[in-house]
């Protein structure tokens, strides 16, 4: 038991003195999606992300943090006819469900403010379309259709407003198309993220 307790102070005492001299810090983050495809009849949906980081210091002004995020995104889709307009299917949206790993380079503007960009790597886990057709709601999984990988672009910007709450909204631009290349479809994901973070 004695040998635990010393273990577990030199744990604190060395996650303190690393802190303390501007080492790592590990933080959680969560918020809001309003995400869309680009190149198509669609709208814009709302859902939510969560996920933890590492901040790693450069020097006094940059860091680079490494980031992994589940991210809820998709998009809407405009009313579609059948049959020369005889059935319409409504309601219908597009959810795709991603690990994503941003890789963001942050510029610390003021003591309180930073500025972000990166390369952010995406990983498909779940993906499903929804619409309502004929009064039913119809639900299926069409992951198979899509591309289980997203290479994206970030852009972004923060404010704390103590050492360890602070607020970050960021924007991510997908460069990699979303769906196989046999489907003819080149949409590409567009993501709009608003949370707060909590460093450690």
């Amino acid at each position: 038991m004695k040998k635990q307790l010393i273990s577990l102070c030199l744990v604190i005492g060395a996650i303190a003195f690393a802190q303390s001299t501007g080492g790592p810090r590990f933080g959680i983050k969560a918020g809001g999606n309003l995400s869309g495809l680009t190149g198509s009849d669609s709208r814009s949906k709302l859902g939510f992300y969560a996920g933890a980081f590492v901040n790693f210091p450069l020097s006094g002004v940059f860091s680079i943090q490494p980031e992994v995020v589940y991210s809820q995104q998709g998009a809407k889709l405009n009313d579609r006819y059948f049959f020369g307009g005889i059935f319409t299917a409504t309601e219908m949206r597009q959810t795709l469900e991603y690990i994503n790993v941003p890789l963001m380079v942050q510029y610390k503007a003021t003591p309180k403010f930073y500025l972000e960009a990166g390369p952010e790597f995406g990983f498909l886990i779940n993906a499903k379309f929804k619409e309502h057709f004929l009064g039913e709601s119809l639900s299926r999984d069409n992951k198979d259709l899509l591309n289980t990988f997203n290479f994206g672009a970030g852009i972004g910007l923060g404010y704390k407003f103590t050492p360890n709450l602070g607020v970050n909204v960021r924007y991510i631009a997908g460069l990699s198309k979303i769906s196989k290349d046999d489907l003819g479809d080149s949409s590409k994901n567009t993501n709009f993220q608003f949370g707060l973070t909590y460093t450690m």
